[in-house]
């Protein structure tokens, strides 16, 4: 299996399919970049690499729309697939089944390399040297509540005990040249592991990874289960051990092939206040919360380190392209795991992860003799909200035949159009309700539950009403159809 080693070999990976814009003019890290990154997701145009940012002094870079929409219309999912270690060509399906299939795999941990041989460790700052005043620090939108350095870099940390390593995306919020703060929600991975340490009165060791091979951050930003290494499972996407290198002063270990890490410890106590910051719905929140406090005290760095981007906000970015995929292959995994026929599993990434669809195959009225579509719909309903996990991120969902690419816009907007009845057939459940869902009502967001939807699509079988496409594939025979194509530019 072929995979990336690093951020650069990415980025040339991406320019050999013409997927990268290089941008030498000098560009300011303060909005500026996040910008044109943000408008390069609305284009869906090449992701932008600024090689001369205003403010930096040490020949830093920077990377937006690392896992955005690809601009060619032939390969959409080219920065997902390759991040991954797959063709540049793969679809929708095989990018679910591929993860689907890594969860499953026996995890591959990590291999130990030596600092001499780490790329990271080209420039290392301790002490006072140890500031992020060395590097041109992004700012992403007008009204957020700082400058935040990491939109799409991983947090390293592990369990008191060492039981559990963790690598997950949170975003960060720089305070000085020595502080940060950001999120830290003791429902997700990171929460559950600073609680642990604050439990214990002692600040939690971290690590902030910058760049690497692009499955770390992807990974990272994907909601695998609890106790699951990520590391662990990055191995086994890529049928390979990542390498990875000491850290200079916690006891953690980081990819040897990163940009820039950052080390230290979060305070054990809530003393900041954190955000606001653009949300994944699309919407601009106002909302801060108190959270924690990052110390630094070392960081370490390759020459011209390469800093990715994220302007996230409304779709397509990172949060829909790679989290809303990743929910997408825990759902096919624990459906599949349930016995239940589907084909496959997608969050259509112009939904802003509020959409699910499930397909299923023609087959699944012999799989399942004698349950009707509502009684199946009910038991993939009954997976997807009762299982813990996805429906806080789910509030509809959409079951319908495979005879249509759930990630294809077109095929989608028609099969919801003519196969979703405007009143009936469909399954309600309670499910978490985030703030900025802008979908639910204000009674809704102070209770935090709302009504979560399964609707059912399914057509009739043959012969009970249902009806052919009146399109190219369906409407016309073979032998018309190849020799229309054969003469198509005759």
């Amino acid at each position: 299996m072929s995979h990336l080693v690093d951020l650069r070999e990415y980025i040339d990976a991406l320019g050999a399919l013409g997927d990268t814009k290089t941008v030498g003019r000098a560009v300011s890290a303060d909005l500026e970049a996040a910008a044109a990154t943000r408008r390069s997701y609305e284009l869906r145009a090449p992701a932008p690499f600024f090689t001369k940012i205003v403010e930096d002094r040490i020949g830093m870079r920077l990377f937006g729309a690392p896992a955005g929409v690809s601009s060619s219309p032939q390969k959409p999912l080219a920065r997902l697939a390759l991040s991954v270690g797959l063709p540049a060509e793969a679809g929708a399906s095989d990018l679910v089944e591929h993860l689907v299939r890594a969860r499953g795999a026996e995890p591959v941990p990590p291999r130990l390399v030596s600092r001499d041989s780490a790329p990271c460790k080209q420039n290392v700052l301790l002490g006072d040297d140890a500031t992020l005043d060395h590097f041109a620090i992004p700012r992403i939108h007008e009204h957020d509540g700082g400058r935040y350095l990491n939109t799409w870099g991983v947090i390293v940390t592990k369990m008191p005990d060492d039981s559990w390593t963790n690598w997950s995306i949170s975003r960060i919020m720089m305070l000085d040249g020595k502080h940060m703060t950001g999120l830290v929600m003791p429902p997700q991975h990171l929460g559950l592991i600073w609680q642990a340490w604050a439990e214990r009165g002692e600040p939690m060791p971290y690590a902030l990874v910058q760049g690497g091979a692009p499955a770390i951050p992807f990974v990272g930003g994907i909601p695998l289960p609890k106790w699951m290494d990520e590391a662990g499972y990055i191995g086994a996407l890529h049928g390979a051990p990542l390498d990875v290198v000491p850290c200079e002063t916690v006891d953690l270990r980081v990819p040897a092939h990163a940009e820039v890490v950052i080390e230290g410890h979060l305070s054990a106590e809530r003393k900041t206040v954190e955000g606001p910051f653009a949300e994944y719905a699309g919407y601009a929140s106002d909302r801060t919360s108190l959270q924690p406090v990052y110390s630094v005290e070392a960081i370490t760095h390759r020459d011209e380190p390469i800093w990715p981007i994220v302007a996230e906000g409304r779709p397509a970015d990172e949060y829909h392209t790679v989290t809303g995929t990743g929910r997408a292959a825990n759902v096919l995994y624990d459906l599949k795991a349930a016995g239940l026929p589907v084909t496959t599993v997608w969050m259509p990434f112009l939904a802003a992860m509020h959409w699910t669809v499930v397909t299923v195959p023609d087959s699944w009225r012999t799989s399942l003799p004698g349950i009707d579509s509502a009684e199946l719909v009910r038991r993939i309903g009954e997976v997807i909200h009762n299982g813990g996990g996805p429906s806080a991120m789910m509030p509809t969902t959409f079951v319908l035949d495979d005879d249509i690419d759930p990630s294809s816009e077109a095929d989608l907007l028609w099969a919801l159009a003519t196969r979703i009845h405007p009143r009936e057939r469909r399954e309600t459940w309670e499910g978490v309700v985030l703030d900025f869902m802008a979908c639910y009502t204000d009674e809704e967001h102070k209770a935090r539950r709302g009504p979560s939807v399964v609707h059912d699509g399914l057509l009739p079988a043959w012969g009970e009403g249902r009806m052919r496409h009146s399109s190219f594939a369906q409407a016309y025979p073979d032998d018309i159809r190849r020799k229309v194509v054969d003469h198509w530019n005759d």
